[in-house]
């Protein structure tokens, strides 16, 4: 079953990865809405791996298809932007959010965009 919502997109997403964990956390990031981001830990605990926020990092560090998965809408707990396509600190990823109307501060989202409680799964 195919996630996003762009049907043309359907085999490169079957093609992703085989693991479920992945997919879980992919189809959870696709859920953040534009000008909006998450925290790992959130993700962690909307697809039920209260545990595993190091490992959602890992799984987004791997997307193959950063733009499709958004993945520069997770951030770290802190606020801080943390890395994009496995680079640390990356410029990319504070293009992307301000490009979308986040707000961005002494390398810190703005708290009133990151969204906790939303249910991504």
């Amino acid at each position: 079953m195919s996630t996003c919502k762009r049907p043309e997109k359907a085999k490169k997403w079957k093609q992703m990865t085989g693991e479920t964990f992945s997919q879980s956390v992919f189809a959870a990031v696709c859920k953040i809405p534009r000008g909006k981001v998450s925290t790992y830990f959130a993700i962690a605990r909307a697809i039920g791996k209260p545990g595993a926020a190091r490992a959602v990092g890992n799984a987004l560090r791997n997307n193959p298809h950063p733009i499709t998965v958004p993945c520069h809408r997770v951030v770290r707990s802190d606020g801080s932007v943390g890395g994009y396509c496995g680079k640390k600190d990356s410029a990319r990823k504070v293009r992307l959010l301000k490009a979308e109307g986040v707000l961005i501060k002494k390398g810190k989202v703005d708290r009133t965009r990151v969204s906790t409680r939303q249910k991504y799964t």
